[in-house]
């Protein structure tokens, strides 16, 4: 009996993943017999979808190399991994930065990042953001190609883990009843960023295995910090400008902490080039 309950779970498991993939990508995903809860707690496994996001990125970025300069390899990457997501999280960020842009209150806040319209505010928020990842992603690539295709998938799957980070620690700011994914507005709680976070601490000693000279202690640590602080800075603006989080706030959050770890494995290469 217990073997089968362990089958069982790890079949559930898997289903959740299914559940994670269809929510996050394009991928098209059958779920039989779905129930709305499993969206909430397909949660846990959102980093495992960064990470064949991250591969999908890494292997066109590793093949555009043959053929074009680095610059142009990253752009394709980029736009590969935005086909497979729909810019699911770019959407966010930008109505986030249209929401939080101007001096305005939390209802109105509400109300503009409803709004599909794209504002000033979310226009620079995306062109800042997407310009940084493309060119944090080339200096990457001049250090060393493997180093660049690397932190892609490490960047696509420990970001998904910070946003289940707000959405365990933080309540749902906007009208749960009128949220587009109304299971999303049930904070996760504690388990789930636990086998999110496990899942990216296990991709990270995969890393530092693989590829021990591109991810040394410097390295790991700078980018799981950097992007710890993002979260840490955007879960205490989110909760004093909106009262917490909704699925625009996770979405920007996954964009801001995958630049961040992109810049922190930038800047802690410097150093290691240096020292």
């Amino acid at each position: 009996m217990a073997m089968r309950r362990t089958t069982m779970s790890a079949a559930h498991e898997l289903r959740l993943l299914g559940v994670a993939l269809q929510f996050l990508t394009r991928v098209p995903v059958r779920i039989a017999n779905f129930d709305p809860d499993w969206l909430h707690d397909s949660a846990r496994h959102f980093p495992l979808v960064g990470v064949l996001v991250g591969l999908v990125g890494a292997s066109v970025l590793w093949t555009a190399t043959l053929l074009w300069p680095v610059p142009v390899a990253v752009l394709l990457s980029m736009a590969a991994t935005l086909w497979l997501t729909g810019g699911f999280h770019e959407d966010g960020l930008a109505d986030t930065c249209d929401g939080l842009g101007g001096a305005v209150s939390r209802d109105r806040a509400l109300a503009i990042m409803k709004d599909s319209r794209l504002g000033s505010y979310g226009a620079l928020g995306l062109l800042l953001t997407l310009g940084l990842k493309a060119a944090a992603l080339s200096a990457l690539a001049g250090h060393a190609i493997e180093l660049a295709a690397a932190s892609l998938v490490l960047a696509h799957a420990a970001s998904r883990a910070c946003a289940v980070a707000l959405l365990s620690a933080l309540p749902y700011g906007g009208d749960a009843q009128h949220a587009k994914a109304r299971p999303m507005a049930q904070p996760t709680g504690r388990v789930a960023f636990v086998v999110a976070a496990t899942w990216v601490m296990l991709l990270a000693a995969a890393a530092s295995v693989a590829l021990p000279v591109q991810f040394c202690l410097v390295r790991l640590s700078a980018a799981l910090l950097g992007s710890a602080v993002v979260t840490f800075v955007c879960a205490v603006w989110f909760l004093r400008r909106l009262g917490g989080y909704t699925g625009d706030a996770l979405g920007a959050t996954q964009q801001w902490t995958e630049l961040a770890i992109y810049l922190a494995l930038l800047a802690s290469s410097a150093g290691v080039a240096h020292g």
